[in-house]
């Protein structure tokens, strides 16, 4: 299912926030290069992801899944000078590639990456140390992600899941990935610490701020 028409993704990137070059170059070549470059979160979510920042006045942000650095990167730029991202990912082969995107940018020194499962990751941080969390991983591991990671995040921090409409089949869940997506989305609607929205953008973002 194609939520929104191409031309209407296009529009809408066209009066959005620009990539800067080097974020051009990085989503140019996880295109060329990548099996699946269809997993870069791209300019509408990573500008979603810099303005919320920006409103909230967020400072340490936790990452779940960095594919090939994009939105870390993206997330970055729009922290203060002292911010910093914590960014767990499993794939070495990703790990290789977003560091040497790092390297070549002014704001990768903000980035520290944490290898291996999440899961395990999530263990080594201090519960309410984080003020924003991004996931876009495994989708099997939602449910884990956001019971660990709202445990992580800060009274008014804010949490952003990407793909939770996973083009529609989470309207009739029938694989493990859609089954995990729509229980998610229970679990957190039915979470009275939380207000949350769900929103169409993309493959679907689902936005909650925790109030208690």
């Amino acid at each position: 299912m194609q939520l929104v028409s191409e031309d209407i993704e296009q529009y809408c990137k066209d009066f959005s926030i620009d990539d800067s070059e080097l974020l051009m170059e990085l989503s140019k070549s996880t295109c060329d290069n990548e099996d699946k470059p269809q997993m870069l979160c791209g300019a509408l979510v990573g500008g979603l992801l810099q303005i919320l920042i920006k409103i909230s006045g967020a400072k340490r942000v936790l990452e779940i899944g960095m594919f090939t650095g994009y939105s870390s990167l993206k997330m970055a730029e729009a922290l203060p000078s002292d911010g910093e991202i914590h960014s767990c990912e499993l794939m070495e082969k990703h790990i290789v590639t977003a560091n040497g995107w790092f390297n070549k940018s002014d704001v990768g020194h903000k980035i520290t990456v944490h290898p291996g499962s999440a899961k395990d990751s999530l263990e080594e941080f201090r519960a309410g140390s984080f003020d924003m969390m991004f996931v876009d991983a495994d989708k099997t591991g939602y449910p884990e992600y956001y019971l660990k990671g709202t445990m992580l995040l800060k009274k008014g921090g804010i949490a952003i899941f990407d793909n939770m409409l996973w083009s529609g089949s989470v309207l009739n869940p029938e694989d493990d990935d859609s089954k995990a997506l729509r229980e998610t989305a229970g679990l957190i609607k039915n979470d009275s610490r939380l207000e949350q929205i769900l929103l169409p953008v993309r493959d679907g973002l689902m936005i909650y701020r925790k109030k208690l």
